[in-house]
């Protein structure tokens, strides 16, 4: 599970951006939103986390950039594990000073019961520092702490006396440019083994853009068609079957725009391929049942049958999905079914959780979200994203419209226009 991730210096995130799933004291939607993780600290208080958070703000504020420094964060720790060229760090561009600063990513989780502190420092060609911190019997452990010696290229090393495993050959294994807990798993430390399972089975980003629908595919192949039907039907979309067609790929398939030679390429590297097609069943009352193909139904439908697979693996896992712009094809009690699987607790006993970005301001209703659910990124004047929580915010109880109050810029994050 996320506790909680920050990153400073990265994109149009210039001081730190904090992200938190730590739920305040509210009790409201206790039972459906809260998840109480007893077993992370047994002398202090069970730790109380939220299974959803939305973040709101205008066009280009850095609600993207948010979602982007987390993905970026996943293929470091992922892509460390087969020597990056270059890691994908991009440093906030309209200062100076950040040229000669390395970006820092941190990530608070909670695996198998314990929690973990993970963080690194890194500029695209060097690993500048990391850090990794557990909490496995209550008491803080520091695992290891790595800093940049006065040679470059050259790191200091601190190990606490809990890390068991050959360190000494994993420390000379580990090049500047990568990171020493992809480097320690891949020399078999099962101790470190679990964090980097969680970035690796556990945390899904979207980044920009959505699934396409191989997920799902692949999913119906490995467990069926049964969940994803169901998962439709309770979308509303009224489809009551599903089609899976494969066949050899064929030039055919192509665009026109495909020039010849190009398509001799690709015919020749793909050859004994297959292509799949979807069909969709629709059964109208009093009507003449058909099929559609999946490229033929609506943006809203097939955005949903490209979700049907993450959001049911998710939930099933206990996974953290993040996806930027879920509103866009969908209608809001579309995106209001989506949200309210993860705060079921029937339909999510694991504790997935989901964060995301949107526009879609019917979300803002206290029926549906607390207020330290509710994230704001907004933009200034040195064109840097900052990120606060509408908990910061004193709202009235009971009839206070937080839309309405929102759009009439209350809290901020709102496009600034002229009139």
């Amino acid at each position: 599970m996320l506790v909680e991730f920050s990153v400073t210096n990265f994109k149009s995130i210039k001081e730190e951006a904090r992200l938190s799933l730590v739920a305040g004291p509210g009790k409201e939607h206790a039972d459906s939103i809260i998840t109480v993780e007893n077993r992370v600290e047994s002398s202090a208080r069970p730790l109380r986390l939220l299974r959803s958070a939305a973040i709101y703000g205008a066009n280009a504020a850095g609600k993207t950039n948010l979602i982007l420094a987390l993905k970026a964060m996943h293929d470091v720790v992922l892509g460390s594990m087969l020597g990056l060229p270059e890691l994908p760090v991009t440093r906030f561009l309209f200062d100076q000073a950040c040229d000669a600063q390395p970006t820092t990513f941190e990530v608070t989780c909670i695996v198998d019961g314990v929690r973990y502190q993970y963080g690194f420092r890194a500029t695209p060609s060097e690993v500048m520092g990391e850090w990794l911190y557990a909490w496995p019997s209550g008491r803080l452990q520091v695992w290891f702490e790595r800093r940049r010696g006065e040679v470059p290229g050259v790191s200091s090393w601190k190990f606490g006396g809990k890390l068991t495993g050959d360190r000494e050959v994993w420390k000379r294994h580990t090049r500047p440019q990568s990171l020493f807990l992809s480097t320690a798993v891949l020399l078999n430390s099962t101790q470190l083994s679990p964090v980097l399972n969680w970035f690796r089975e556990r945390l899904h980003v979207a980044g920009v853009g959505d699934w396409g629908p191989f997920f799902t595919l692949e999913y119906c192949e490995k467990n069926g068609v049964a969940d994803v039907l169901e998962f439709l039907a309770a979308s509303d979309l009224e489809i009551t079957d599903m089609r899976i067609v494969k066949k050899p790929f064929s030039p055919d398939v192509l665009p026109k725009e495909v020039p010849s030679d190009l398509k001799k390429v690709l015919s020749d590297q793909l050859a004994g391929r297959k292509t799949v097609d979807v069909f969709l069943k629709h059964e109208p009352k009093g009507g003449k049942p058909g099929e559609l193909e999946l490229e033929d139904e609506s943006d809203g439908t097939r955005k949903m049958f490209a979700l049907a697979g993450p959001w049911i693996d998710s939930l099933s896992e206990g996974n953290v999905i993040v996806f930027d712009e879920l509103h866009d094809n969908l209608h809001p009690a579309l995106v209001r079914f989506l949200i309210s699987r993860f705060h079921d607790p029937i339909a999510n006993p694991h504790g997935a959780q989901l964060v995301f970005t949107t526009h879609d301001t019917s979300m803002l209703d206290r029926d549906l979200l607390r207020r330290d659910q509710i994230w704001f990124c907004e933009r200034n004047d040195r064109l840097e994203t900052g990120l606060f929580p509408l908990s910061d915010f004193r709202t009235r109880r009971g009839t206070y419209n937080l839309e309405r109050a929102y759009l009439a810029g209350r809290f901020g994050a709102i496009p600034y226009i002229p009139r």
